[in-house]
This record gives C-alpha cells, sequence and structure tokens, in this order.
C-alpha cells in the first residue's frame, strides 16, 4: 500500500466573507519535496499558507497531513497534526525583547519538559545548523537582515518538525544572501529529511531548488499545476512561462 502523501490538499477554497481569495485548490506534496507555492502579489499566497498551519479555516475544503484531516480533526488531534509542522514568518518573526537563545528556546520550554540544560544544547545545536553558532545572546536588531532570517529558520526547527513551511525567505535580502539561505534550506531538507513548503514570488528561489510547484493565479482565483519550475519555464502553461520568464516568454 502507498503511502500517503506527507501532505494533501483537497478542495480547498479561501475567503473573505463573499470575497473568494483562491478556489477549488488540490495538490499533494511528497516527503522530501521542496514544493513552491507561487505567484504575483495579492494572489493569495500567504491567505493558503494560513490555511495550511491552522490560522484561517477554509471556505471549503479541507488539508491532510500524512493522511490525517486537519480542518475536520478534534482540536486535540489538530493540535497533534500542528506539532509535524514548522514555521518561517516572513519577518522571521523574532521577539525583539528575547535574545536568540531566547527565541529558539521559546517552543521548547512551551511544548515539551525538557530540562534547561537540554534545552541550551538543542539551541546551540538549531543555531549551529544555521550558522549562528556565537549569536547566542544577541538580540534580533544587533542582527543583519539575512542573519534575521537563519534566525528563524532556527525557531522553526526547534521542535523538529517533520515539516517547514517558509514564507517569502528571501523578502527584502540581496542577492548573495538569498542564495545562501536557498542553499541552507537544501541542505536542511537533505540533512533532516525535512518536507519543505515555500511560498515565494522570488524567480531565483523557485527555479533554484523547487522540485515542484503550483501557480496562484490572481484573476482566475485558483491554481495552475506547474510541476518542477525548471520545466515549467520552458513547456508549461503560458501563465506561468509569462511569470517565471518575467515577460520574457
Amino acid at each position: 500500500m502507498e503511502p500517503a502523501p506527507h501532505i494533501e490538499v483537497r478542495n480547498l477554497t479561501m475567503a473573505y466573507g463573499d470575497f473568494v481569495v483562491q478556489r477549488d485548490l488540490n495538490f499533494t506534496v511528497n516527503k522530501g519535496d521542496i514544493f513552491i507555492i507561487m505567484g504575483g502579489s495579492g494572489c493569495g499566497k500567504s491567505t493558503v499558507m494560513r490555511a495550511l498551519i491552522g490560522l484561517q479555516r477554509p471556505a471549503a475544503g479541507t488539508v491532510f497531513y500524512d493522511g490525517r484531516d486537519f480542518w475536520n480533526a478534534d482540536p486535540d488531534e489538530r493540535e497533534r497534526l500542528k506539532r509535524l509542522l514548522g514555521i518561517m514568518f516572513q519577518s522571521g518573526g523574532l521577539w525583539s525583547s528575547l535574545t536568540l537563545a531566547e527565541n529558539v528556546a521559546l517552543p521548547l520550554s512551551e511544548h515539551t519538559d525538557l530540562a534547561p540544560r537540554m534545552i541550551r544544547e538543542i539551541v546551540a545545536f538549531k543555531l549551529a545548523l544555521v550558522g549562528l553558532n556565537g549569536f547566542e545572546e544577541f538580540y534580533p536588531a544587533q542582527l543583519s537582515g539575512g542573519m534575521k532570517k537563519r534566525a528563524g529558520l532556527a525557531r522553526a526547527m526547534a521542535l523538529d518538525p517533520e515539516i517547514l513551511i517558509i514564507d517569502e525567505p528571501s523578502s527584502g535580502l540581496d542577492p548573495l544572501s538569498a542564495r545562501r539561505l536557498d542553499d541552507l534550506i537544501v541542505e536542511l531538507r537533505d540533512s533532516l529529511d525535512t518536507t519543505i513548503v515555500l511560498i515565494t514570488h522570488e524567480l531565483a528561489s523557485i527555479l533554484g531548488i523547487g522540485s515542484n510547484s503550483i501557480f496562484l493565479d490572481a484573476e482566475t482565483r485558483t491554481m495552475i499545476a506547474t510541476g518542477n519550475p525548471r520545466e515549467a519555464v520552458r513547456s508549461g502553461d503560458p501563465l506561468v512561462r509569462h511569470f517565471l520568464s518575467r515577460g520574457e516568454a
């Protein structure tokens, strides 16, 4: 029997009142994917992300994690399914009043009974994974944009999630910092056996590290299944080719 997809989205419609943001979304994310949810500004990428992580109930449809129905589960089961996920928000989502070590320790303190010494060891390991060893006592305001993003990634990984959902990781970064962050995401996928869902409109990330993808079209308010973006830029749907070539195709 085939294992269930790591994530399966079925007939998902997201709306604010009568205004439909995206409708009839159907896609699967397999274990080990770097799955790209892409589209232009205002197409609803972040709204779809909110449905994936439990922040906004869909108007219709649902999301399955390892074959378990997230939105139709009871509250306790939904909380258990959330533990599969690590979330990195666009801004990094760090608490400005806490050091990097305290930021990364927060999920561990809230969701585990680990001793303080063990939490310190895990925090040091997670920060080392993203190249921030030695920065434990720094505050977010003391860091560059790229370092804040990496710190946000360390915190998203604090509880060893099976799935990382990352919102616009390269936003606001210079091209070199963005490339380093993309390389880090691939390295984490490979070394930790993590599935990645990346919400982005950045071409370098989409074409550089994506293994599968969908395109959210703002006009029709639904998705275009795209497959591997590097193939889609040559032979995919015309709307997707136009987006991936920034109008040059």
